[in-house]
């Protein structure tokens, strides 16, 4: 990082793989003190020296508590969270599994409300503190093979929007992050093209330094941002005529 942080310590969950590893590695080497969570153990250690690890399953709202316990024990007070931990598969219209959506909902965003819990009160007891986590483009708008990971999107998106009123008064800060299409195990899931594909150490600078900045929204990458608001915008009879030609490859 160009300039100093303004965090000492930071909590990441989903910190294996992806975004959340890469946020971990690049706020350690900015001599930010890191804990990262992830339910692998061995995928934890491979982060290498300098980074306290500690296995977690998010949707665990106990464990999730003694984890934020354990993190202010060792390293002190936490100054920020990322919460990235989250899960994805395409679904189909002849492959609906409630299982699967209840999964996806558990992680995605119980997992976020799991370890919101765990913070919130200490961070607004210290009248400090940035609360973050990562969402979706997806949440923009109801996509072909999203139906169950675009609705938790979606959800933390206005979680975000409900708790940042209250949460500034109290001197507390939230961000949502909403990337687009990132080259991660998750996504290497998807038979489609995937525009603007972005690497996760490109994604994770982008989220570091959004939330640097302190915004409440960062989301990238910028022209496929702008895509799919416009696209928003539209009339419903015209963006599912466009969703089906374009990205259905239908007519």
């Amino acid at each position: 990082m160009a300039q100093a942080l303004p965090w000492k310590t930071a909590w990441v969950t989903g910190a294996s793989t992806g975004i959340g590893r890469d946020i971990v590695l690049q706020l350690a080497a900015a001599g930010v003190k890191v804990a990262a969570s992830a339910r692998s153990p061995e995928k934890l250690a491979a982060l290498g020296p300098g980074i306290v690890t500690i296995p977690l399953d998010v949707t665990d709202a106990s464990a999730c508590l003694a984890v934020a316990d354990r993190v202010e024990s060792e390293l002190g007070a936490i100054d920020l969270v990322v919460f990235g931990a989250g899960t994805y598969a395409p679904v189909t219209i002849d492959s609906i599994d409630p299982k699967l959506f209840a999964h996806t909902m558990n992680t995605n965003y119980m997992g976020v409300v799991n370890c919101l819990a765990a913070v919130a009160p200490r961070m607004m007891a210290r009248g400090s503190g940035h609360i973050s986590w990562i969402a979706s483009v997806a949440g923009f708008m109801g996509l072909p093979k999203a139906a169950a990971y675009g609705p938790t999107k979606a959800a933390l998106i206005n979680l975000a929007e409900c708790l940042e009123p209250e949460m500034r008064l109290k001197g507390v800060r939230i961000s949502v992050i909403n990337p687009g299409f990132v080259a991660t195990p998750l996504t290497a899931q998807n038979d489609f093209e995937m525009p603007f594909l972005m690497q996760p150490d490109e994604a994770a600078r982008r989220s570091i330094a959004g939330l640097a900045a302190g915004r409440f929204e960062i989301a990238y990458p910028w022209r496929f941002v702008a895509i799919l608001r416009a696209l928003r915008a539209l009339p419903y009879p015209l963006f599912f005529r466009l969703i089906t030609r374009f990205v259905l490859k239908a007519t």
